[in-house]
């Protein structure tokens, strides 16, 4: 039986996630969840309830959870081109490693996010399935150190560091203090104590 004109018709049924979804808020929220509890441990439920979105909204807007991790470090780490400008164009190598260790003790120590370095604690485990995960995280991290490395060999040919400074070794040396800072902040260790940190590591820097 047709509905009379009397009748009004039903309203069309909404579907996909809400006018309100504001995708960029919720891919913050997704990062600060895997900040604090990492890759692994942080569930879909998790995720929804830090997000603010059904788990079909949060599937439709980003994939799965390893999709929606790897976009949360993209947004974490910024433009990959802007890191590597910033290190190429930094007066000195030593500058440029300065820069990398103190930018880090302040982000690791903020009053308004997670402590210590989403990349460090997002991956902790090394289960198969967090295997992706893991490189695109590594990759990250080895492009730093070789754009690094590259800034040391450019002091190294026009004689500002010492003929036979071992640019590799000397870049790993600022990753691992990095990456050993953001355990500590994790720990409870304090801004100024990182600065102080960051300042022995500079000081044992190779001057010619």
């Amino acid at each position: 039986m047709k509905p009379s004109s009397e009748q009004p018709l039903a309203p069309p049924r909404k579907t996909g996630r809400p006018r309100s979804f504001d995708r960029d808020a919720a891919l913050e929220q997704a990062m600060f969840a895997f900040w604090r509890h990492g890759y692994e441990t942080t569930s879909i439920a998790d995720l929804t309830a830090a997000m603010g979105v059904t788990a079909p909204s949060l599937y439709t807007a980003f994939g799965d959870k390893q999709r929606l991790f790897l976009e949360a470090v993209r947004r974490y780490a910024g433009d990959p081109q802007a890191m590597a400008d910033r290190i190429a164009g930094a007066p000195t190598a030593y500058d440029a490693a300065r820069d990398l260790l103190t930018g880090a003790a302040i982000a690791y120590t903020g009053d308004t996010t997670p402590k210590g370095c989403l990349l460090a604690s997002a991956t902790a485990s090394g289960s198969p399935d967090s295997a992706a995960v893991q490189r695109a995280v590594a990759d990250i991290r080895t492009t730093i150190a070789r754009h690094l490395a590259d800034r040391i060999d450019r002091d190294i040919a026009r004689g500002t560091l010492p003929q036979g400074t071992d640019s590799t070794a000397l870049a790993g040396l600022v990753m691992a203090v990095i990456q050993g800072m953001s355990v500590l902040a994790r720990d409870g260790a304090t801004r100024d104590a990182l600065l102080s940190i960051t300042s022995a590591t500079l000081a044992a820097w190779p001057t010619r």
